[in-house]
């Protein structure tokens, strides 16, 4: 299917969108997926086999070099530039077209992993809206610390799950924390799940939270 197509300023624009599930003009809900880094759209799109089998119409874009901006997401946010500004260009950009196929936010969910799930994440917080759900697997949001996170707009209660490790190798606790504190003030329903050792990965209960919310949304 090629319905969607990343119009967004480069450098990610003019990459690839890849679609899985229902057809757009067939689908009750969609989930614009966004990959980490090193991965590509066509890695994210595996968790789509063990989400909801119909109903569903899976986006995942794909970043330019295979990541979505430079340094870590703990770095000034200058530093990430332009790579940060195109990517959140791009899910702007697929979740109008979302919306213009006739999926209207409040069936639309957001899902990232890793670098992707700190890009999706970066995007709610200075668009928050209501709608279908918000996934942040191993993320949070990007900046130094002292960030200022006093963003505009509200969740209106939109369901937000945070899966990570307590001890990840990208993803410090506490910044994980902190951007579920930030969700919270947004209005935001949120879960925020720190598992004992685990890796940098999705577990099967992240899976099952997930489908949740989906099955809510297909209701």
């Amino acid at each position: 299917m090629n319905d969607f197509i990343n119009n967004a300023p480069p450098p990610h624009g003019g990459q690839p969108v890849l679609t899985a599930g229902d057809a757009p003009e067939t689908a009750r809900a969609a989930m614009v997926m966004i990959h980490g880094r090193g991965a590509a759209a066509a890695d994210i799109l595996e968790l789509a086999r063990e989400l909801a089998p119909s109903g569903f119409v899976y986006v995942a874009p794909q970043a330019a070099g295979n990541e979505w901006y430079p340094y870590r997401f703990l770095e000034p946010l200058e530093r990430n530039e332009p790579g940060l500004s195109s990517g959140l260009a791009t899910i702007a950009t697929l979740l109008a077209q979302v919306r213009q196929a006739g999926i209207p936010p409040e069936r639309t969910m957001l899902l990232g992993f890793s670098q992707g799930a700190c890009l999706m994440l970066e995007y709610v917080a200075r668009h928050a809206c209501r709608c279908g759900g918000v996934v942040g697997l191993s993320g949070a949001l990007i900046g130094p610390d002292d960030t200022p996170r006093d963003y505009p707009g509200s969740l209106g209660g939109t369901p937000v799950f945070l899966g990570c490790s307590d001890v990840d190798p990208h993803i410090p606790k506490a910044r994980a924390e902190a951007a579920a504190d930030v969700f919270r003030r947004l209005g935001g329903d949120v879960t925020l799940c720190l598992y004992p050792g685990m890796g940098h990965t999705v577990n099967r209960d992240e899976l099952a939270f997930i489908r949740g919310i989906q099955d809510a949304l297909l209701a």
